[in-house]
């Protein structure tokens, strides 16, 4: 069996999540190079794989600087910053695992997949949710023509209230002009197994939706900057930020609040009184939409009517209606009902899951699609089930176009907008 050497450029969640994967399958890869510029999370991959002091750097401007020492570059950077070491490493040959999106503007999109395609490298971008058993059972289900002619699907992005004032209120992702809009970076996803179960391709979209709660208007009375500074409505506050990162004692959670890999309840609470993760949810920079729905239109005339909300539990729910029977999820994803026209029942799909929640690895997905590199790096064969490249840019053209139809309120036109960049 080859082994497969990797550098990754981003050691945040994503990327520790990558290497760890890879770890597991030490006959399939080996983590060979770091750049991060936080140390400790640097020090967490250089120690897991063992890393030599001279392949572990703080900028990725350093590692692409070598020659080329490994196979693969993981690049897990923050949004606006993928494009730049993308470039370089495709440049110097290495075949990259790209975090999605590809880029947060159609343009660099485009340009990652010309120079992959110039320099004759594979890129395959994480839309993991391909690779989740849950995705890949109801996909087997369409092509085995079960359901006949797919006409109609709900689909449902239920982010969490949780999960939106963690990441997209405080974090990483909450203002557009830092990362990219939330269609882009949270529903990317979604467009992309759309079109992967349906497989058409997207002609027409509309999109309605705004940031509506998360502004100041909507701050209790007397709240302070930072909700460690005495709210007065600390008790009841569903976004108390001292319940959240310290109370709560959730890894996943305090590494993300202090960029730190299993901080101290010391570093925990200075980054409650001196970071956004501490700030009242009300009063952050956060500019991207809390709730939206998008309309699309496919080139066969199915439609689709996705909505993507902050206010509920969380997890995903689909209902793919055919013209042999309809098909929909139940509870936290592990579970499928499929209702057939001809004998009018109800058989009950158990789906093996992983858990539908932000700690749990996207149901699979993150060990799915480390494994479907290793066997496209080693064959070179593109299953339908891949995200390479120039599918994963078309799938992102519908975001791209479904944001600008949010914008502008008006019907777009998906090979219109293309052709207009």
């Amino acid at each position: 069996m080859k082994k497969l050497t990797a550098i990754v450029i981003g050691a945040g969640g994503r990327g520790q999540c990558y290497t760890d994967e890879m770890f597991k399958y030490p006959d399939k890869f080996q983590v060979v190079g770091v750049a991060e510029p936080i140390e400790s999370r640097r020090e967490y991959v250089k120690n897991k794989h063992n890393i030599s002091d001279e392949h572990c750097f703080d900028t990725w401007e350093k590692i692409v600087k070598l020659p080329k020492f490994a196979d693969i570059a993981i690049i897990s950077t923050m949004d606006r910053m993928h494009f730049e070491p993308a470039i370089a490493a495709i440049r110097q040959g290495y075949d990259l695992l790209l975090e999605k999106p590809v880029a947060p503007t159609a343009e660099e999109c485009f340009k990652i997949e010309q120079e992959a395609k110039k320099y004759g490298v594979k890129i395959l971008v994480c839309h993991v949710l391909r690779y989740t058993p849950f995705y890949t059972t109801l996909k087997s289900i369409i092509n085995e023509g079960r359901l006949g002619k797919i006409m109609s699907i709900q689909h449902c992005e239920n982010v969490g209230n949780e999960h939106q004032s963690h990441s997209f209120v405080r974090g990483n992702w909450g203002n557009s002009e830092k990362s990219s809009t939330m269609l882009l970076q949270k529903c990317c996803h979604d467009m992309d197994i759309l079109q992967w179960l349906i497989d058409q391709p997207c002609k027409r979209v509309s999109s309605f939706g705004s940031r509506t709660y998360f502004t100041e208007d909507n701050a209790p009375e007397g709240a302070p900057e930072y909700c460690i500074d005495g709210c007065p409505h600390a008790d009841t506050c569903y976004y108390n930020a001292v319940k959240l990162y310290y109370e709560r004692n959730s890894k996943w959670f305090r590494d993300a609040a202090t960029g730190i890999v299993d901080p101290t309840d010391e570093q925990v609470i200075e980054a409650l009184h001196n970071t956004q993760y501490g700030k009242c949810v009300y009063k952050c920079d956060n500019d991207v939409v809390d709730h939206q729905v998008v309309n699309l239109e496919f080139a066969d005339g199915t439609v689709v009517d996705f909505n993507m909300c902050a206010f509920n539990q969380g997890g995903r729910f689909i209902r793919i209606m055919g013209t042999k029977g309809e098909i929909f999820n139940v509870g936290d994803g592990g579970h499928l009902t499929l209702f057939d026209f001809a004998t009018r029942q109800r058989e009950e799909i158990d789906v093996n899951a992983y858990g539908n929640t932000i700690e749990s690895g996207h149901g699979g997905g993150d060990a799915g699609i480390v494994n479907a590199l290793y066997d496209y790096l080693t064959t070179g064969e593109i299953t339908e089930q891949l995200s390479e490249i120039s599918i994963s840019v078309k799938n992102h053209m519908i975001a791209f176009a479904a944001e600008q139809a949010r914008i502008s309120g008006k019907v777009v036109d998906v090979e219109e907008f293309k052709k207009s960049l």
